[in-house]
């Protein structure tokens, strides 16, 4: 029975924990500093929207389209995991369809044409008539907005379900991993779910990931109808607009910031009204007209997005003599790719459990 240790308890890590266990014949243990109920700036989940807005482009798109029918389904069939079903509106501005659309920091999300037209259910162009002042086109579609305050402790119990076991500790590098099982064996493979410590892990120290800044507002009014977003904002190239709703009594989320190499833990007073100020822009309905002075904000929070040069990186390797699966650099999309992701973790776990066992044999 393969050892596994999955390292990283955010929303990368705890997916392929249960989808492991899923298959059965494992023995796995998910090491962590920061756990699900943790608020802190290296532990990126907590703080994710977090909703489906597809991102990439076509070519990349198997983590995405492979996620969307599990998210789905949870938000219809299983609503204690904190989803709910909700549209999403996707809207290119006049100036920014003028420039190229080089704004949008998204760049699969605001094509046209886009691939996801034929995933993502009830999708529809919006007609001329119904484009905000300002905007040259966009589309609708249903989405999912994932309350992750929930969320994560529903995937916790999930594994727990089916034997995952979980520990806190602080790994300085990831050779460290492979003593860490709570069966006290060493482990065969260790699944690296680091997110953006991959670059500060020794034995990894990927250069290549950075962290990309995410500053949001959380406020008790409700965004019935549609979560909006758009290609770009007048207020600077790393400032965003978007607005979801979290289910369950979670709030709504108002943001946002794409701020590279940034990672300062704490909220700008100034980015912060401007957030509030597109949100209700964009979604008056927030305040039934009466400005962001009507908004009843919980807090303000900033997460650092895992991004990577190149895109995600999920891939195997022996490091001293341990095998290492890799899931990391997920950038903004991590919760809308983890089944797709994980389920490329489970291949190569596989693959890795089959070549032991014919190289036992020779």
């Amino acid at each position: 029975m393969p050892t596994i240790v999955v390292l990283g308890a955010g929303v990368s890590g705890l997916t392929c924990a249960l989808e492991l266990a899923k298959q059965g014949g494992h023995e796995i243990t998910v090491v962590a500093k920061h756990m699900p109920g943790d608020y802190d700036i290296e532990y990126t989940s907590p703080w994710a929207g977090a909703n489906v807005l597809p991102m990439a482009l076509d070519k990349d798109s198997r983590w995405e389209r492979r996620t969307w029918p599990v998210l789905r389904r949870l938000a219809k069939e299983v609503p204690e995991a904190g989803l709910h079903v909700q549209t999403a509106r996707v809207l290119r501005r006049e100036k920014d369809v003028a420039t190229g659309l080089k704004a949008a920091l998204a760049d699969g999300l605001f094509q046209f044409d886009p691939w996801y037209k034929e995933v993502m259910d009830n999708f529809r162009e919006i007609p001329a008539n119904e484009l905000p002042k300002g905007m040259h086109s966009g589309c609708e579609f249903m989405s999912v907005c994932i309350n992750t305050a929930i969320y994560l402790p529903w995937l916790v119990g999930q594994c727990a379900k089916y034997g995952v076991q979980f520990k806190r500790g602080i790994v300085k590098h990831i050779s460290q991993a492979h003593n860490l099982s709570h069966t006290g064996k060493k482990a065969d493979i260790v699944v690296n779910a680091t997110g953006v410590l991959a670059c500060k892990l020794g034995g990894v120290m990927d250069k290549t990931v950075y962290p990309a800044r995410g500053q949001i507002v959380v406020v008790r009014n409700e965004a019935k109808g549609f979560m909006p977003t758009s290609s770009g904002c007048d207020d600077a190239d790393d400032e965003i607009m978007y607005v979801m709703q979290r289910a369950l009594g979670g709030g709504t989320i108002l943001g946002g910031t794409y701020m590279r190499h940034n990672w300062d833990p704490n909220p700008d007073p100034n980015i912060a009204v401007r957030i509030m100020k597109r949100a209700v822009e964009a979604h008056p309905e927030l305040t039934d007209g009466k400005g962001i002075e009507a908004l009843s904000i919980i807090r303000h929070g900033v997460g650092l997005r895992p991004a990577r040069e190149g895109g995600v990186r999920i891939e195997k390797e022996k490091i001293d003599g341990t095998w290492v699966v890799h899931n990391y650099g997920h950038a903004g999309w991590g919760y809308q790719g983890s089944y797709g992701c994980a389920e490329k973790v489970v291949e190569l776990v596989d693959e890795i459990v089959k070549q032991e066992k014919r190289q036992s044999k020779l």
